[in-house]
């Protein structure tokens, strides 16, 4: 069966040049920079110096820079964050809106039409391309609707979607089993904190695909065990979402708004039994 390709268009791409650029970011992000090839990409995050999410991307290689994939509407952030901590480093940071994000699931990736990695995530979720925008409508055959059941299904969330900016911490959103953090790089901002939640088992909550039987609860309604307050909701469609969920609720009765909220756990035991 051929590949199935989706435009994400809520995607967008920073070209990142410069002969300082694996030593500036190096310092800032939450993945090592060293893995980062034309083939192989990382996924990664900016955090607060309390090791709060800010953004969360792709890196891969192309050329002599390397080309980051963000949330398109997020990126003059991003960028501003960054030149903060550039001062003399030799770094570029140039948005790229020529070039457009395309998921491909369900197949391999054309040959030879842009650059496509192994979506570093989870491979369920199968590969990514980056190609010139002008292009990107000719691959289309799938709906970016059919990528966003998969996603939520495997419950691996899509940026300020699913993480608050300034408020989300990565061991409570799934950044550690999603290779979004490299345990043994130098420091980075938000290292500490991070580091403490992984060691001390600090995290009393998790970012996990839930099913939902009713009307899909609007992003932020809480989720209810009775009449304390356990969760949140994230983003959803057609039965599927993710939520943030203390781990003492997960077998409990779960109500958001209208809707029943079963997380996958509990589903898949009662299939295994």
């Amino acid at each position: 069966m051929s590949a199935r390709i989706a435009l994400l268009d809520a995607r967008g791409v920073v070209a990142i040049g410069g002969p300082d650029r694996a030593e500036f970011l190096q310092g800032l992000i939450t993945n090592d920079v060293g893995k980062i090839t034309e083939k192989s990409a990382i996924y990664a995050a900016l955090l607060t110096a309390q090791g709060r999410f800010l953004h969360d991307f792709f890196l891969v290689s192309s050329g002599d820079s390397w080309l980051l994939d963000g949330e398109a509407a997020r990126i003059p952030d991003l960028i501003r964050r960054l030149t903060i901590y550039r001062l003399r480093s030799k770094v570029t940071l140039t948005p790229r809106p020529d070039l457009a994000v395309c998921a491909v699931f369900d197949g391999e990736p054309p040959l030879n039409l842009g650059i496509s990695f192994v979506d570093p995530r989870n491979p369920a979720l199968g590969f990514r391309m980056i190609v010139p925008r002008e292009n990107a409508a000719a691959l289309v055959d799938a709906d970016a609707a059919d990528y966003d059941r998969l996603r939520l299904a495997l419950g691996v969330p899509d940026g300020a979607r699913d993480l608050v900016p300034e408020k989300s911490l990565p061991m409570e959103s799934g950044f550690d089993t999603l290779n979004g953090i490299d345990w043994n790089k130098g420091c980075y901002i938000g290292q500490e904190l991070t580091a403490r939640m992984k060691y001390r088992a600090l995290a009393k909550k998790q970012l996990m695909p839930v099913s939902v039987t009713g009307p899909m609860p609007p992003p932020g309604t809480a989720i209810m065990a009775g009449d304390d307050e356990v969760g949140e909701m994230r983003s959803g469609r057609d039965g599927v979402a993710i939520a943030i969920l203390r781990f003492d609720a997960v077998d409990k009765p779960l109500q958001a708004g209208d809707a029943g909220i079963m997380p996958y756990t509990r589903l898949l035991r009662k299939v295994e039994n």
